[in-house]
C-alpha cells in the first residue's frame, strides 16, 4: 500500500481535466473526465469490467433490492386482515415493522463486517433465502411473540438492502457515474416498497392474505435462482485511495497544487491487463476470497458508531433517514384516508393509488441522479476541475418547495375531503421529494469517504433506521392533532430539516478538512479495496 498524505482533503477529486493532465487516466467516452478511483492494471478489477458486465451486475443487485423490498414490506396493505385472522394486536403488527427496520439497520454491524471480509456475493444469497423462509412461516405465525421474532430475524437476515447495495455500485462505477446508479437503486429500493402493496392488494382480493406471503416468497425464491448464476463478487483489494490517486489544491491560497498524481498516463485497455481472468465457475463461489484481517473484521464491527462523529456522515443519515419518516407518515395514514368517508376505496383500489408515489420516485430519482451527475461535472469545470461533494446538494433547492408543499397537500387535502386525484398527487410529490433527499444524502456520503464506503454506508443507516424505529411510536399520537394540524406541523419541520443542506454546502468542506487526519489514518488501517 503506498503512503497516504493525510493533508489531501477526503472527497475532494479531480474529475474534469481541464489543467490538461497528461498524467491521469481519462474516461475513454468523454477524454476530459478523469477517472476516480484509477483503476489497477488487474483484469479482475470490478472497475475494468467490460460495461455489459458492469450492466449485469447492476441487474443482479437492482433484482436483489426488489425481491428484499417486496418480502419485507408486502404486509403494509393487509394488516388489519392478518390482526383480524391471527388475533395479534395492530398495535403488535406494526411494532414488529418498527423492529424489522430497527435490525435492518443495526443488524448491519454483524452482516457488513462479513460481506466486506469474506465476500458480498455469499451474503447477498443467504439473505434472500433467508427472507424466502420467513415469507413461508408467516402465515404460520399465532402469536405476538412469534410475530415480533420473526421481523427481527427478517430484519437482521435483510440488512443488505439497505447498507451493503450502495457499496457494490461504488465497487464497479467511477465517480462522475456513481450519482446515476445510486439514483436507480433508490428508485428501486423505495419503488418495490410501493409495488408490493399494490399487488398485495389484489392477492388478497382474490386468494387471501397468506397466498400474499406464498407469491413473495415465490418471487425471493426465483430472485435467488437467478442471482446464484449471474451475481458476481464484486470485492476488490484495492492498494491504493484517493488520498494516493490525488491531484488537489492548496485550500489557503485557492491556487491548485498537484502534489500527487496517478502514473498511469493513458486509459487501461484490455490489452494492458494482467492477470488471468476468473472462469465461470470461479465467479459461482459463494466465498471466494478473504479480503480483511480478523482484527479489522472486529474493527469493522464498531467503527461505524465511531464515524458518526464525523458531521458529514451523521448529516447524510438524519437527511435520508427523515426523508423515511415522511414515506413511513405516508404509509401509515393512506390506507386509513383512503379506506374512510367520502373515499371508501377497497384494499386494490388503495394500492392502485401507490402509482402515484412510484411515478414520483422515478422523477426525483432521475434528477437526482442522472442530472446529479452531469450537474457535478458541469460544476467540476468551473472549480478548475476539482469535484466537491457539496456541489451536487444545490439540487435539493427543489425540495425546499416539493417536501412542505405536499406533505400539507396530503394532510390539509384529506381533512377538507378533496378529490382523490389531488390526494394521490400529493402522494408522488412526497414520493419524489423523498427520492431526491435519500439519493442526494447517500451519494454526499459516498462522494465523501469513498475509501470506507461500507462502514460509511453502516453508519448512514444506523441513523437513518433508528430514526424510522422512533417515528413508528410516534406517528399515531402525532395524528391525534386531527390530519390537518399534524401535516401543516409537518411541513414545516419538513422544510427546517431539508434547509440544512444549506448549512452543509457552506460548512461542509472545512468538515472533511477536519476530519481527514483521523479518516485517512482509518483507511490506512486497511479498509481499501471495499
Amino acid at each position: 500500500m503506498h503512503d497516504i498524505d493525510d493533508s489531501v482533503v477526503p472527497g475532494s477529486v479531480y474529475l474534469v481535466d481541464v489543467q490538461e493532465k497528461t498524467t491521469v487516466v481519462h474516461a475513454e467516452n468523454d477524454s476530459a473526465i478523469v477517472l476516480s478511483p484509477t483503476p489497477s492494471n488487474d483484469i479482475n478489477d470490478p472497475l475494468n469490467w467490460s460495461r455489459g458486465r458492469k450492466f449485469l451486475q447492476i441487474v443482479c443487485v437492482m433484482i436483489y433490492t426488489s425481491t428484499i423490498g417486496i418480502g419485507t414490506t408486502v404486509l403494509y396493505s393487509i394488516l388489519q386482515p392478518i390482526s383480524d385472522d391471527t388475533g395479534i394486536p395492530l398495535a403488535t403488527l406494526n411494532a414488529g415493522t418498527g423492529y424489522m427496520f430497527l435490525f435492518l439497520g443495526w443488524g448491519a454491524l454483524i452482516n457488513q463486517p462479513l460481506a466486506l471480509t469474506f465476500g458480498k456475493r455469499g451474503i447477498y444469497l443467504i439473505s434472500v433465502l433467508g427472507n424466502t423462509a420467513i415469507c413461508l412461516l408467516t402465515p404460520y405465525i399465532k402469536t405476538e411473540g412469534q410475530w415480533i421474532a420473526s421481523k427481527i430475524v427478517q430484519g437482521y437476515l435483510c440488512t443488505p438492502v439497505e447498507s451493503l447495495c450502495e457499496v457494490s455500485i461504488a465497487d464497479v462505477f467511477f465517480a462522475h457515474e456513481r450519482g446515476t446508479y445510486i439514483g436507480i437503486y433508490t428508485l428501486f429500493l423505495f419503488g418495490s416498497n410501493y409495488f408490493a402493496p399494490l399487488i398485495a392488494g389484489f392477492i388478497y382480493d382474490g386468494q387471501g392474505w397468506h397466498w400474499v406471503m406464498y407469491w413473495a416468497a415465490i418471487i425471493n425464491f426465483g430472485s435467488l435462482i437467478v442471482l446464484f448464476f449471474f451475481m458476481e463478487e464484486t470485492n476488490f483489494v484495492r492498494n491504493t485511495s484517493e488520498a494516493t490517486e490525488a491531484v488537489h489544491f492548496s485550500t489557503n491560497k485557492g491556487a491548485e497544487k498537484d502534489e500527487k498524481e496517478s502514473t498511469t498516463s493513458s486509459p487501461v485497455s484490455s490489452g494492458d491487463l494482467t492477470g488471468i481472468p476468473k472462469t465461470y465457475l470461479q465467479r459461482l463461489a459463494l466465498f471466494g476470497g478473504r479480503y480483511a484481517s480478523n482484527k479489522l473484521l472486529l474493527t469493522m464491527t464498531y467503527r461505524p458508531v465511531i464515524l458518526l462523529r464525523f458531521p458529514v456522515i451523521f448529516w447524510a443519515g438524519f437527511q435520508y433517514g427523515t426523508c423515511l419518516v415522511w414515506y413511513n407518515v405516508l404509509n401509515a395514514t393512506c390506507s386509513l384516508i383512503l379506506s374512510e368517508k367520502p373515499y371508501n376505496f377497497r384494499a386494490s383500489f388503495v394500492g392502485l393509488t401507490y402509482l402515484g408515489p412510484l411515478i414520483g420516485m422515478f422523477i426525483g430519482t432521475f434528477y437526482s441522479g442522472w442530472v446529479g451527475d452531469r450537474f457535478a461535472v458541469r460544476y467540476a469545470r468551473r472549480t478548475h476541475g476539482i469535484r466537491e461533494p457539496e456541489h451536487r446538494l444545490w439540487l435539493m433547492v427543489v425540495s425546499l418547495v416539493l417536501c412542505p408543499a405536499s406533505l400539507i397537500l396530503w394532510g390539509v387535502g384529506a381533512s377538507k375531503g378533496i378529490s382523490w386525484v389531488g390526494l394521490v398527487f400529493g402522494m408522488g410529490i412526497i414520493s419524489c421529494s423523498t427520492g431526491i433527499g435519500s439519493s442526494l444524502s447517500i451519494s454526499y456520503a459516498l462522494d465523501s469517504y469513498k475509501d470506507m464506503s461500507g462502514e460509511v454506508m453502516m453508519a448512514v443507516i444506523l441513523v437513518r433506521n433508528t430514526l424510522s424505529f422512533a417515528i413508528g411510536y410516534g406517528i399515531t399520537p402525532w395524528l391525534h392533532m386531527g390530519y390537518q394540524n399534524t401535516f401543516i406541523s409537518a411541513g414545516f419541520v419538513g422544510l427546517a430539516i431539508t434547509m440544512t443542506f444549506l448549512i452543509v454546502i457552506k460548512w461542509g468542506k472545512s468538515w472533511r478538512i477536519a476530519s481527514r487526519k483521523r479518516y485517512w489514518g482509518y483507511v490506512a488501517d486497511g479498509t481499501l479495496g471495499h
